[in-house]
């Protein structure tokens, strides 16, 4: 009897202690748990291999295909651990849209246009607020629109104007397609509108300049290869940095940066959505950090890029020609009035599609 209510009393007493200490004991318990858990995330990152997908638009590989190796290098060197860096290449609008699709699984995008970031984010792939999580406000490569010709100039082509003359065969890109599409658009317009023209003349010219276009290319390469391999049109309009680095790899030909013209800025950003089902997000920022250094800058100057590191802008600035009059896609309303305006169904581009 004497057993049994010993017992008892030794139950109750620590009934009491667990009851009163239930916090404190709960509180070791999740704090052990988080230190095991982030002893074991810290294990996993610097020794497990990660693989990257990289999604940009077409006519970045030459880039990439020098500064990849150069950050895959230096990362393994300063955290021990391998990374693996996919990368695919296509017009910008198609590789937004098969991102949006889940053909691509992208972590990193690298596109021509901020409005195809901007679907990404609509989406719900890229987090709100990613132009503040970058530098430049999310712009990674700039360029501006150039027009190369053919030896001698035989057509005469001099400024935005001489696109529009009779028996002038122009080579552009498909604006439904392709980043360098849009931006060759937005840049006639504004070539017009910019310098004090009304709408009116703005939609006038710019339908006369897609009349002298037989073919709407896909995207800037295949624009590119047209021109230069199949030797079609008179006279390319294209990305500045795809003009300099097609006449590095073949003979050159004239080509003309008119003076009033669009900076074309091109947004990179963490896919939020996939880099948190990958794991991958701590070297996917590490790698955008990575595309803003004077390492990576300097490539992209190297293949004609107008780099946004301010060092380097400084440094190769008298490589590019000056612009007198440089335009940004917001001088023209922003992309959200531009999609309503020039590509919306039965908008300015459907209305030229139609005359042609």
């Amino acid at each position: 009897m004497i057993k049994l209510t010993i017992v008892k009393q030794l139950s109750w007493m620590f009934k009491r202690v667990l009851k009163k200490n239930f916090i404190v004991l709960l509180l070791i318990g999740l704090l052990f748990s988080r230190i095991l858990t982030a002893c074991a995330e810290s294990s996993f990152s610097s020794t497990a291999d990660v693989n990257l997908k990289l999604v940009s638009f077409s006519v970045t590989k030459a880039a990439y295909d020098q500064i990849i190796p150069k950050f895959v290098e230096k990362w393994q060197k300063e955290h021990g651990q391998k990374v693996t860096i996919q990368s695919s290449y296509e017009g910008s609008l198609l590789q937004a849209d098969e991102v949006i699709a889940g053909k691509q699984e992208a972590d990193i995008v690298h596109l021509s246009l901020a409005s195809d970031v901007i679907k990404l984010e609509q989406a719900g792939l890229v987090n709100p607020g990613w132009r503040d999580r970058v530098p430049r406000n999310g712009t990674l490569t700039q360029s501006v629109v150039a027009l190369v010709t053919r030896p001698n100039n035989p057509k005469n082509i001099k400024t935005w104007s001489d696109l529009t003359k009779d028996g002038v065969k122009v080579v552009l890109a498909n604006p439904q397609t392709s980043g360098i599409g849009v931006w060759q658009l937005l840049a006639f317009w504004g070539s017009v509108t910019e310098t004090g023209g009304e709408d009116a003349k703005a939609l006038s010219y710019l339908t006369k300049i897609y009349q002298n276009a037989p073919i709407l290319a896909k995207d800037a390469r295949e624009a590119s290869d047209l021109f230069f391999q199949k030797e079609q049109g008179d006279v390319l309009v294209n990305y500045e940095n795809e003009v300099i680095f097609a006449n590095e790899n073949r003979p050159k030909l004239p080509y003309i940066v008119p003076s009033v013209n669009i900076s074309i800025d091109n947004p990179v950003a963490v896919v939020d959505k996939n880099v948190d089902k990958h794991g991958s997000r701590r070297v996917a920022e590490a790698f955008i950090d990575y595309l803003y250094s004077n390492e990576a800058q300097k490539e992209f100057a190297s293949l004609g890029y107008r780099p946004v590191n301010p060092f380097i802008a400084h440094d190769v600035a008298s490589q590019f020609p000056e612009i007198k009059t440089l335009f940004t896609a917001q001088d023209i309303g922003g992309w959200k009035l531009i999609g309503e305006k020039f590509f919306a169904k039965g908008a300015i581009f459907d209305q030229i599609k139609a005359r042609r």
